[in-house]
């Protein structure tokens, strides 16, 4: 286990930190807080800009590290809703300032760049 200065061992981090680090990860996460459950085309909707083939990607990584969950139903047409596990609300309610200081740094640096 290595250590840094402070004594605390960031191993455990690594993990996640490979999940949350890919592209429209955190803002799914986020989206799934926000929502409870989600279908596809609603998530699609709400990340706008990101393919269906990365969200399809990134929803099964998601689910395969027990982040969300996918409920499918027996319907005609099917109906399949995503929502986030106990752990994925935990990630969910930590993010949450880490969204926030990223809102007020890109608001000081629109508020620079308007200034100039």
């Amino acid at each position: 286990m290595k250590k840094n200065s402070n004594g605390i061992c960031l191993c455990p981090i690594e993990g996640i930190i490979t999940i949350i680090s890919k592209k429209w990860a955190i803002q799914a996460i986020s989206a799934l807080g926000h929502h409870n459950r989600l279908r596809f085309n609603d998530l699609m909707n709400t990340l706008e800009g990101i393919s269906p083939k990365s969200l399809t990607d990134l929803l099964k990584e998601l689910q395969k590290e027990g982040l969300i969950q996918r409920e499918a139903f027996s319907e005609i047409p099917p109906r399949v809703e995503y929502f986030l596990t106990d752990d994925g609300k935990e990630l969910c309610e930590v993010i949450i300032p880490l969204i926030k200081w990223a809102e007020k740094r890109d608001n000081l640096h629109q508020e620079i760049f308007n200034s100039t």
